[in-house]
């Protein structure tokens, strides 16, 4: 309900979904998660699911736009004994709750569709009222270093040396650059990639909302944390001018914001000086991380749990998988040895080398090398190398027919009418936006405004009754 349809951007938008949190927290339950959380006797989260999921694209249509509601092809078993495929952000919200005991007053902000385990402790004290995330390289940020691990890509998290632990954000520069923009920092001790996550002391989020109360009231302006909070919180003006003016933003305006968040951090620290302003979370360079975001990432971390490996070994731990072949009735079919089935039924058929399947119920399965499928319902299923078939159901004798490399979801309607959307794994969703590809009648863009007013929870109960119809429909 935001007054601009590109929306509020990350940084207002955190404030205005905790207050609106705080409302429905009021009325359901009569918790004032506010006041809970500045006497220090609750640890909040919040996950950040917006945007169009374009580049994962045509999977979220398929979740009528619900892009964190996406499956992965791994089942967890639910409180009345029964499995069904974990979505991205049920599996993000299982590994961020091991920070919530270590935040006791303090809210967490998480991107929903990506998955990290960290190497370094995750139990800590906070010893500032903003710290961000991110992977801290061991040795120090020389320039042949900055170089070698392709800092000047990335949002940057620089920490001082001493014992403050201090530290500033800087964003695609390179070494002589970052350099000069931290000289406020002194000596610097380390630096690494910022994972965008972080938490805010309850005091920082009251100063925030306070700050910022005019945009809120008016639902109005478009503010992210990196450039418009935690940049001109830690940058001093002249460089934070510079930098603002890569990204093609006038001087007056990035100047007159920096006042603006300068004047609210002098005031913030002169009345709350028992922590520092801004430092990090370091979650370890050899942390593992799993983004789900793109449709190339998203078949590359679901194939991990058929690939051999550390990276793929900590996955299949986090998901809780001990076996190749999970909940599954599928005796009759030939299953590769490094292929993965979990909570399928099948009486004939093969899956082959690498290939993940979840939650398929048919008679019949040839699922090709490779090949992805997950809650899938038919007389027959065929995928072709390569190929990702989703939330597909079919009760014709032909069933679901895929060729190597094809993306084939179901797009079901609150009546259970439901349409295919196809692709492919060589087309970026994000490219394609606008297009009518092969096969369908309408674009991704235009199946996401069908579905902008979807019911997603009602939807999900009917595309569940149409599954359970099929699969009664051939004995299984």
């Amino acid at each position: 309900d935001w007054s601009s349809s590109s929306g509020a951007g990350n940084g207002l938008g955190t404030l205005y979904a905790f207050q609106k949190a705080c409302l429905v927290a009021k009325e359901k339950y009569g918790a004032d998660l506010a006041h809970e959380l500045m006497e220090g006797k609750i640890s909040a989260a919040l996950y950040h699911t917006a945007g169009k999921g374009t580049r994962l694209a045509p999977l979220p249509a398929s979740e009528n736009n619900n892009k964190p509601g996406v499956k992965l092809p791994v089942c967890h078993q639910l409180a009345d004994g029964s499995y069904e495929p974990i979505t991205v952000l049920e599996a993000v919200v299982r590994q961020t709750g091991i920070y919530a005991s270590s935040r006791t007053g303090r809210l967490s902000v998480f991107w929903g569709d990506q998955i990290f385990v960290p190497t370094a402790p995750f139990k800590y004290t906070p010893t500032h009222h903003v710290d961000i995330m991110c992977t801290l390289e061991e040795e120090p940020p020389t320039e042949k270093v900055w170089k070698d691990k392709g800092l000047e890509k990335y949002g940057v998290i620089a920490v001082s040396g001493g014992g403050k632990g201090d530290a500033a954000q800087v964003e695609k520069v390179d070494h002589p650059t970052a350099m000069r923009m931290l000289k406020n920092l002194g000596d610097i001790a380390r630096v690494g990639p910022s994972l965008g996550s972080f938490s805010v002391s309850a005091k920082m989020l009251q100063a925030l909302c306070d700050e910022f109360s005019s945009e809120l009231a008016a639902k109005d302006g478009k503010l992210d944390t990196d450039p418009h909070f935690w940049m001109p919180l830690t940058l001093p003006q002249d460089e934070y001018i510079s930098l603002m003016s890569q990204k093609g933003v006038d001087e007056e305006e990035s100047s007159s914001h920096h006042v603006r968040m300068a004047k609210m951090k002098d005031a913030f620290l002169a009345a709350s000086p028992e922590l520092g302003l801004f430092g990090s979370v370091d979650v370890g360079s050899n942390a593992c991380w799993w983004d789900y975001g793109l449709l190339k990432l998203y078949i590359a971390n679901n194939l991990k749990l058929s690939e051999e490996g550390d990276d793929a070994d900590l996955l299949r731990r986090f998901f809780g998988v001990t076996d190749r072949t999970m909940n599954s009735e599928i005796s009759g079919v030939t299953v590769d040895g490094s292929a993965s089935a979990f909570s399928c039924k099948a009486k004939s058929g093969s899956v082959g080398a690498d290939a993940v399947i979840a939650a398929v119920e048919a008679e019949d399965i040839q699922i090709g090398e490779g090949a992805i499928v997950v809650n899938c319902a038919a007389k027959k299923i065929v995928a072709g190398k390569g190929a990702v078939l989703y939330n597909l159901v079919s009760e014709s004798d032909d069933g679901i027919v895929a060729e190597d490399g094809d993306v084939i979801v179901s797009v079901t309607d609150a009546e259970g009418s439901s349409m295919l959307l196809r692709s492919k794994t060589s087309i970026c969703g994000g490219k394609a936006w606008k297009q009518v590809l092969d096969g369908n009648e309408m674009s991704f863009e235009e199946v996401h405004k069908q579905n902008r007013d979807a019911d997603v929870s009602n939807i999900e109960k009917k595309r569940k009754e149409l599954y359970k119809k099929a699969s009664s429909s051939f004995g299984l």
